[in-house]
């Protein structure tokens, strides 16, 4: 039996290690225990969110239920050798490294992946610092503030012979621009406290709230898949993350499309068919009547246990501002800021209803690579003369191992502030990396 077919054993043996009931792991993850017993004993496959969910509760990396421990330690030495010359050349002795130090080899390899999660960490707070409007207005108002009480202050310091009333209005003015620093500078710290928290409680924007909303329910809405009349307002009212009225309108409008689109693909038929045709966005289309954009965003509502594979969408309208976004490992579109400009979705953007296909690889100490599929269509306009309203989608998929010809693969990033290719004829600024991988 391969070593890819043992995920099952594996799990079985992890889990029974930690003292862990079968019906308990099933019932943390959302599956029934027959179904865990049927992939304990391999005779179900694996893969997506569900594996994702189980190596969280078993504390274990993906991979080495996947591939086992000593693979994922030799898979993360190779990822940390990139890049550097004289680890390089001794990579075919990195087995025995593992076999004589596996204790100095798992420090090697926990090193390097701490050493990546801090530079995700700094990109991703440059990047906020760079565009966040939250942070952007109250830096301006503390400093604004700031300049009030200096030049209070120095009307009071360089004049020698001034009204007492006049002195006593400039002392009211001195504590009061106090008293706004004080509250500004309290609520500016509160607010990137509870962001290096972890916490979601305060977010700028309404898309914002709405992707908080849509990243709890694992972007898949169970209440709309019933067959029942959809009830999308006691979703959104029962929804703590949309706290404002325009998340709560964005909300609505992404919920009845998700209603369309389950009406027209039921999660039953199309995860079937999806995995029948392995994914294959055009033949889905043709098999269910409906245009590829519905396909994409009905693709990355399913499951990860339903099709086997973490699918990730992005969205832009015509300017080319990202709408949607929903990640996937490896592949994390920027919160705040432009993406890069090679992504297939802008050239699909230029070209309405011409779907693009291409197989992209992100920039990174491991390169990874990305089947990618692309449409621009337009959206229902208010009036049959009314302006032309686009809307572009990008899919974001695994890239199969066998899969057919894909011409050149397309080197790219996620936007220019984090990209470390320097000469990429599509840079606009340059990089926050000082050094390319």
């Amino acid at each position: 039996m391969s070593r890819s077919t043992l995920t099952g054993t594996r799990i079985r043996e992890r889990r029974m290690g930690m003292r862990l009931r079968q019906a308990d792991l099933a019932r943390s993850v959302g599956i029934s225990p027959s179904y865990l017993n049927l992939i304990e004993h391999n005779r179900r496959r694996i893969g997506g969110k569900l594996l994702m969910d189980i190596a969280r509760k078993l504390d274990v990396e993906p991979s080495a239920l996947t591939q086992g421990a000593e693979a994922a330690l030799l898979e993360a030495l190779r990822d940390a050798a990139v890049g550097h010359e004289a680890a390089a050349h001794e990579l075919p002795r990195i087995e025995e490294l593992v076999g004589r130090f596996p204790g100095w080899a798992q420090l090697l390899a926990d090193s390097h992946r701490r050493v990546a999660e801090l530079e995700r960490t700094v990109e991703m707070l440059t990047d906020r610092m760079t565009h966040d409007p939250f942070l952007s207005a109250s830096l301006h108002e503390v400093l604004s503030t700031v300049t009030a009480i200096r030049s209070t202050a120095s009307i009071l310091v360089e004049t020698e012979d001034i009204d007492r009333d006049w002195q006593d209005r400039f002392h009211r003015n001195l504590y009061d621009e106090s008293q706004r620093l004080a509250e500004g500078a309290q609520a500016l710290v509160a607010y990137l406290d509870e962001d290096s928290a972890g916490e979601e409680r305060v977010r700028s924007s309404p898309q914002e709230e709405v992707e908080a909303y849509l990243k709890a329910q694992d972007y898949h809405v169970a209440a709309l898949e019933r067959n029942l009349p959809p009830r999308i307002d006691n979703l959104i009212g029962a929804a703590p993350e949309l706290s404002s009225s325009p998340a709560r309108d964005l909300a609505r409008h992404y919920l009845e499309r998700y209603s369309q689109d389950a009406a027209h693909m039921p999660l039953g038929d199309f995860a079937k068919a999806a995995v029948e045709l392995e994914l294959d966005p055009a033949r889905l289309a043709q098999r269910f009547g409906v245009d590829l954009g519905a396909v994409f965003r009905r693709l990355a509502a399913m499951p990860g246990d339903r099709i086997e594979a973490e699918v990730g969408l992005v969205m832009c309208d015509g300017s080319g501002t990202l709408t949607f976004r929903k990640p996937v490992q490896g592949f994390s579109p920027p919160r705040f800021g432009a993406a890069c400009p090679l992504w297939p979705l802008y050239q699909a953007l230029s070209r309405p209803m011409a779907p693009v296909r291409a197989v992209v690889e992100l920039a990174g100490r491991s390169p990874r690579r990305f089947l990618t599929y692309a449409i621009c269509q337009p959206a229902q306009t208010s009036s049959f003369d009314g302006p032309q309203v686009l809307e572009a989608a990008m899919l974001i998929l695994p890239e199969p191992v066998h899969s057919p010809a894909q011409g050149e693969v397309l080197a790219a990033g996620t936007s220019c502030r984090i990209c470390p290719r320097r000469d990429c004829v599509a840079r606009r600024e340059p990089s926050i990396l000082a050094d390319g991988f």
